[in-house]
């Protein structure tokens, strides 16, 4: 093993569990502690002041400067009890990450002195440079003003030393430069169209909310291991490196005990989450080694997404103060699981109904069946635009293989659902709703109680997933903002929502009752979408995919082509028509995405190719080097048996040679299609043209990972598979 590899590896294997400083107190009493929330409101603001706050996130109302000044005052006080002497207008702009500019509290007190200020307009608006911020041509590089504005709906919180303020992002055109913009008005878009459908159930409804429970699945590698990979830290991925003896298929990392190190690193991100307000719920293993999840009970969709960001921010700074890197990366290893980050999704109302599980009457099985409905054809209709929402450089080497679902867009509904639409496809359109809900299950065991079983199971290869109350969107990645996501799928649902309580409204008009006048107009929608969008098989198999191409699904699985869907005729009349995003933001977001795609490529192949010249052929080399000074020594004592004696050393050192000629070769043809990608101007055709090198990345790895079975382990010079993944 090279000195370099043998150091890390031993390194990682000494490093022991973090002391993790447990609070005293039970996580319920110290839940929040960071978060100006209700709770904070009400001890550091006036009562005129509280209400009208409360006012502007319940119900939208505007607040005025002298409310925000005092709103304000009452955050600094709050903040500097906490030592806080910076704020931030944290926000989330088009790189794929949050970004923040910390301005201090401090100020003259033009009595020679400082003091401590913070008023109305620092809380309500800031102005950071727009100028190195993706905005898709919307604005030029010298045009460098951009603005923030806060966000009330979503708490503001301390990080260290800073009061983070979450905020919009948009242009000094008006246009959104971030994900939290046009996700909020989606969001106010489904509200929108759902709340008159709400009102003919019950008219005591509202406000209707969009609901999002993330699951985030992530890998851990040891950080000496890490930094001896230069493709781990340059692309999050490794672009090289042969399959372990032992990966995942015993299954037996899958919700096993958790390593000592990793559960420090957890108990750590637990107490952090909880004094941010982030209801985490569950902790375990996942399938592959060394990859694990975490994920919270479900909430509002703008503030749970939020606090996704936000925990992965944490993430990344926790796991270092354990000996650990996080790897949020779709796909850091080949040949095992990538990680996800499947979006639970739902809608409910603020008088507590789920809008996407079963009633406990007949009417409450109509509104759950007429919104269930309209989801599915929302989906079936915007399916390859709902796949262009998840679609990335990253996600693209994960979807399809290794329990991830296909890059086809079909909704899994189980037994139970598939036959409740089809019944009602048969019945007449008043007969009365009845869903089964949860029955027992003997294990044939007296000592153990009846289990209660679902009425529906899972599907694993299914993007979109019904799982009892909610829809499961499998599809999205790991390191991806859940806002693109849910700002399509929440778009979507919405313009289906508002056209089929227009075609209600119509029927209703021509005498039907409410209940019929659903029915008829449900039943058609049903049978457009039954044989169609619907299917619980296995979306791994090649039947599948000529299936679907013949049920008019999009098959696409160019990434760069997936983008399009964006900029289509209907998608962007949806966008516009529910007031989400522009014909001209749209069009400047694929700019950015394909602008993107084609970075991130260009520096997986550079650093491929630096990787293979500088890292893999000299090591080959050195070991081709140590078998023909074998052979000349064999060759020395035994002039005429050499052939035989040192065919083994003769034969490797032929293999080696090939297969060094053919990486050799393979680089530099690379690197010559980089060549040609870089001089195209037009971001389509760029990313187009990376596309086809992404592709050949796989031929440049496959000679490589044999070689690192061929060369000899002492003079390999990166850690290895095994290495990697079995050090927790």
């Amino acid at each position: 093993m090279s000195k370099l590899r043998f150091d890390v590896v031993q390194d990682a294997f000494k490093k022991k569990a973090v002391a993790v400083e447990t609070p005293d107190a039970r996580p319920s009493e110290y839940f929040g502690e960071l978060v100006f929330n209700r709770e904070k409101m009400h001890k550091y603001l006036d009562i005129k002041t509280y209400n009208a706050l409360i006012d502007c996130i319940d119900n939208g109302k505007p607040l005025d400067r002298e409310t925000a000044d005092h709103v304000a005052a009452g955050m600094k006080t709050w903040a500097l009890a906490h030592g806080v002497t910076h704020i931030t207008h944290w926000f989330q702009p088009l790189t794929e990450g949050t970004a923040e500019k910390h301005d201090s509290f401090m100020d003259y007190d033009n009595k020679g002195g400082m003091i401590e200020t913070f008023d109305g307009k620092s809380l309500a608006q800031q102005e950071p440079d727009a100028s190195s911020f993706p905005s898709g041509g919307i604005r030029a590089t010298f045009e460098a003003r951009g603005y923030t504005a806060w966000d009330p709906t979503s708490p503001v919180f301390i990080q260290d030393d800073t009061l983070c303020i979450p905020t919009v992002f948009i242009a000094y055109t008006g246009e959104a430069l971030d994900y939290k913009t046009p996700l909020k008005k989606a969001l106010k878009a489904v509200n929108d169209a759902a709340l008159p459908i709400c009102k003919m159930f019950d008219p005591k409804v509202k406000k209707v909310f969009s609901y999002l429970g993330w699951e985030q699945e992530y890998f851990l590698v040891d950080e000496d291991l890490y930094a001896a990979r230069p493709d781990l830290m340059l692309t999050g991925r490794t672009l090289m490196g042969h399959a372990s003896s032992k990966n995942q298929q015993l299954d037996d990392h899958y919700f096993g005990a958790i390593p000592s190190r990793v559960m420090a690193f957890m108990r750590d991100i637990e107490i952090a989450g909880y004094k941010l307000g982030i209801p985490l719920k569950t902790r375990h293993n996942e399938v592959a080694p060394n990859q694990f999840e975490l994920a919270p009970i479900f909430g509002e969709t703008n503030l749970s997404n939020d606090q996704n960001q936000l925990i992965m921010n944490t993430m990344n700074a926790v796991a270092r103060k354990h000996g650990f890197v996080v790897l949020m990366h779709e796909k850091p290893f080949d040949g095992i699981n990538g990680s996800g980050k499947h979006n639970n999704w739902s809608l409910g109302t603020d008088t507590g109904t789920l809008l996407l599980a079963p009633g406990k009457d007949s009417k409450g099985n109509l509104q759950f069946v007429t919104f269930f409905v309209n989801v599915l054809a929302a989906v079936q209709k915007y399916n390859a635009l709902l796949k262009a929402s998840i679609a990335s450089a990253t996600n693209a080497h994960r979807l399809g293989a290794n329990e991830a679902p296909p890059a086809i867009v079909s909704a899994f509904l189980g037994k139970t659902m598939t036959d409740v639409l089809h019944k009602l496809l048969e019945v007449p359109s008043d007969t009365p709703i009845e869903i089964a809900g949860k029955k027992g299950k003997s294990v044939g065991l007296v000592e153990i109680p009846e289990i209660f079983i679902d009425n529906t199971d899972r599907n694993r290869t299914s993007p979109f997933a019904f799982t009892g109350n909610r829809f499961e969107f499998r599809a999205v990645g790991s390191s991806a903002n859940c806002a693109n996501a849910m700002t399509t799928l929440n778009a979507a649902v919405a313009d289906q929502l508002t056209e089929f309580k227009a075609a209600v409204d119509k029927e209703m008009a021509a005498g039907k009752s409410m209940n019929i006048a659903i029915m008829d107009t449900l039943k058609p929608i049903i049978k457009k979408i039954i044989n169609v969008i619907c299917f619980d098989g296995n979306g791994y198999s090649d039947e599948w995919q000529k299936e679907a191409k013949k049920r008019g699904l999009d098959i696409e699985t160019c990434v760069p082509q997936m983008f399009k869907a964006f900029t289509e005729k209907q998608n962007i009349e949806m966008f516009t028509r529910m007031g989400v995003y522009s014909e001209k933001e749209l069009e400047a977001r694929n700019e950015v995405r394909w602008e993107i795609y084609s970075k991130k490529v260009q520096i997986e192949a550079r650093v491929m190719g630096r990787m293979a010249i500088n890292h893999i052929i000299p090591a080959a080399l050195a070991y081709q080097t140590k078998l023909l000074d074998n052979i000349a020594k064999v060759k020395d004592l035994f002039p005429d048996k050499y052939q035989k004696m040192a065919s083994v050393e003769i034969e490797l050192v032929e293999d080696i040679a090939t297969k060094i000629t053919e990486i050799r070769d393979k680089v530099e043809a690379m690197i010559e299609e980089r060549k040609k990608a870089n001089q195209i101007t037009d971001e389509y055709k760029k990313a187009m043209a990376y596309y086809k090198i992404a592709e050949s990345l796989f031929a440049i790895r496959k000679p490589i990972d044999k070689l690192e079975e061929v060369v000899d382990n002492d003079m390999w010079p990166l850690p290895k598979y095994r290495e990697l993944l079995f050090i927790n």
